[in-house]
């Protein structure tokens, strides 16, 4: 399976753009942004958890990267209510359910090599730093060589000057509108510009956005026969 796989070319979905799919696990459905595989790929994904819903355990061979959007999600290390940032590196397991339900933002096989970290955070209280211009203001997620992941705010009327993104850009709108010369893009909006897609980004009502770039700079295209043999199960 092949979606919005070629990472030469820029990709918006804005919500209602794509459907939702249910996935082989009962109560688990998800919305596919990009992959590059069938039920184990390299993927980008939203998934929605119904109340009770639980995922058998796995071990994520390629390493999981979440965002949970909406309820609490809930594994063996604890529960991550929503703003709660994890990286689960490769080679981690768990067993993930939910009791009220949830959303997630979830990425998968998109570890670089070397990067072991697991990470924790809770955003919604953890203080964000002053950003390059009066009006932004920025919460670091994980760093990895090239790779910078972070939640970025940004005040009604921020503007930010041009700029490009060497290694790309990958962006999910979480609250307000997102805008640049080339449209708005509102809450639930997901959006990747290969490098250096120059823009100049602004916000006139305000917005939230979990931003990661420079991590498309190696991404090898393969279609699903590439993970062929592969038996780990994966949420996404």
């Amino acid at each position: 399976m092949l979606i919005n796989a070629d990472f030469t070319k820029r990709v918006v979905v804005r919500p209602g753009d794509a459907d939702w799919i249910a996935s082989p696990t009962l109560g688990v459905d998800r919305l596919m942004l990009d992959r590059i595989g069938d039920e184990v790929a390299r993927a980008t994904s939203l998934v929605r958890f119904a109340p009770g819903a639980s995922f058998p355990e796995h071990t994520h061979d390629g390493g999981e990267e979440f965002l949970v959007l909406e309820g609490t999600f809930s594994d063996q290390d604890g529960d991550f209510g929503p703003g709660t940032y994890v990286r689960n590196p490769v080679g981690s397991s768990h067993a993930p359910f939910t009791t009220d339900g949830a959303l997630i933002l979830v990425k998968l096989w998109q570890f670089q090599k070397g990067d072991n970290t697991t990470v924790r955070i809770d955003t919604q209280n953890t203080p964000f730093s002053p950003g390059l211009v009066e009006g932004l203001s920025v919460l670091p997620l994980h760093r990895y060589k090239q790779e910078s992941v972070a939640l970025v705010r940004w005040q009604p009327g921020t503007k930010f000057q041009r700029h490009g993104h060497l290694g790309g850009e990958e962006i999910y709108v979480l609250e307000g509108m997102f805008q640049d010369e080339f449209g708005d893009y509102p809450a639930g909006t997901w959006s990747r510009n290969p490098e250096p897609s120059p823009h100049t980004p602004f916000s006139d009502q305000g917005c939230l956005i979990y931003v990661k770039v420079g991590h498309l700079e190696d991404v090898e295209v393969r279609d699903d026969s590439a993970y062929a043999g592969l038996s780990s199960k994966a949420i996404g």
